[in-house]
């Protein structure tokens, strides 16, 4: 039998919004959720309109997302879980509240824009026993799963060095002077936080990098820059790392590379041998031998590890992409929170990022502001 859907609600994700949407489709693909509940938009009236777009009675649709946690909590049919899709600046208050009506939290990348919120988050989840998973999708691709086993098992020998980039060119010009709404509240110090590309793009190539390697980093030297006049917070950032037990690393995160789409890559370094992944590429995986030979491997192949294999939808040839990644992470929540009533762990249900990752990024990024406003290496280490 199919196990039944998890009740979940949204915060944000109203007309026009982008990230919404992906949420609600990935929550949708494999049947493991039911959107019952929503406060789509601090806008009553698009609230209200996205509400009833998406189906839901008008007692289940929610001015604003305190009221909507108050109520949603106590209803013996009440949400189980929110998907939280806002702004940055209201990723805290917003989970805080969902966490103390006995909540799972589902949240948006980057967790917090200060990390004594962040590690609040974290003493909340852990104090209520609750499941919190936040969304950084690109660990849900099968063959960063694959590259991550590749590194874990030592099939590439001691970690030397890691690259990562993500490198994107829609804020290329100044955007957001047009009103653009996702440029708009990115470029604004009051709602995006303390920093703009690092917290935006940069948060997701640390954490790959951190799940793929499972290193973590000890040292960095950030240099941020503003290269776009009239821009008030950075749109390019070159980070050098140097990890506990001797690797070193490059994270570079741009958001005015003209041309780029969205090209997020993590290269690995091995004493034995490399690996190369591509997001736009994202169903093969590079592997490099000493002598310069490259095998690749290809999503849906026999000869990939269990982890990757279990993340798959498709047969080999068939693209699998964005939604399914992030649909890979909603239904291990989903099997994770049904394992608490005694449905049985399903394998790998663990598998996504925690609360405790999304306070290392948070760490991570303000390392990184701290390391470009002293011009000089930085302590970066991090015990939660």
């Amino acid at each position: 039998m199919s196990p039944r859907p998890i009740r979940y609600g949204m915060v944000g994700g109203g007309p026009g919004a982008f990230i919404g949407p992906v949420h609600r489709m990935a929550a949708a693909l494999d049947g493991r959720y039911e959107l019952v509940a929503g406060a789509f938009s601090s806008d009553p009236t698009m609230c209200r309109a996205m509400g009833e777009e998406l189906g839901l009675g008008p007692e289940r649709v929610y001015d604003d997302f305190r009221t909507m946690a108050a109520r949603e909590g106590p209803r013996p049919d009440g949400i189980e879980a929110v998907s939280i899709v806002t702004p940055n600046h209201l990723h805290h208050a917003v989970a805080k509240a969902f966490l103390e009506a006995g909540i799972h939290v589902m949240c948006d990348k980057p967790l917090t824009t200060t990390l004594p919120d962040a590690e609040e988050l974290c003493r909340l989840s852990e104090e209520r026993d609750l499941v919190f998973c936040v969304t950084h999708n690109y660990t849900g691709y099968p063959m960063v799963k694959e590259a991550r086993e590749r590194v874990r098992c030592g099939a590439l020998g001691v970690i030397r060095k890691v690259v990562v980039e993500y490198s994107q060119g829609w804020l290329a010009t100044l955007l957001e002077s047009t009103g653009q709404k996702q440029a708009e509240w990115r470029a604004d110090p009051e709602r995006a936080g303390l920093s703009s590309a690092l917290g935006d793009i940069g948060s997701h190539a640390h954490n790959l990098a951190a799940y793929v390697t499972g290193l973590d980093v000890e040292q960095l030297f950030a240099d941020l820059g503003t290269m776009v006049e009239g821009r008030q917070m950075e749109d390019d950032a070159t980070v050098l790392l140097r990890y506990v037990g001797g690797a070193r690393g490059l994270l570079h995160v741009s958001q005015m590379s003209t041309g780029e789409r969205n090209h997020l890559r993590l290269r690995v370094y091995g004493s034995s041998g490399g690996l190369d992944w591509v997001q736009e590429r994202p169903n093969r995986l590079r592997l490099l031998s000493p002598p310069g030979d490259v095998t690749v491997l290809y999503r849906g192949s026999a000869n990939l590890t269990d982890r990757a294999r279990a993340h798959t939808r498709l047969p080999g040839g068939h693209p699998e992409g964005f939604i399914e990644a992030f649909a890979n992470l909603y239904r291990n929540v989903a099997d994770t929170v049904l394992a608490r009533e005694g449905g049985g762990a399903e394998p790998f249900a663990d598998d996504f990022p925690t609360v405790t990752d999304g306070a290392r990024g948070v760490h991570f990024i303000q390392s990184a502001l701290r390391s470009a406003e002293e011009g000089a290496w930085v302590d970066a280490s991090y015990e939660p």
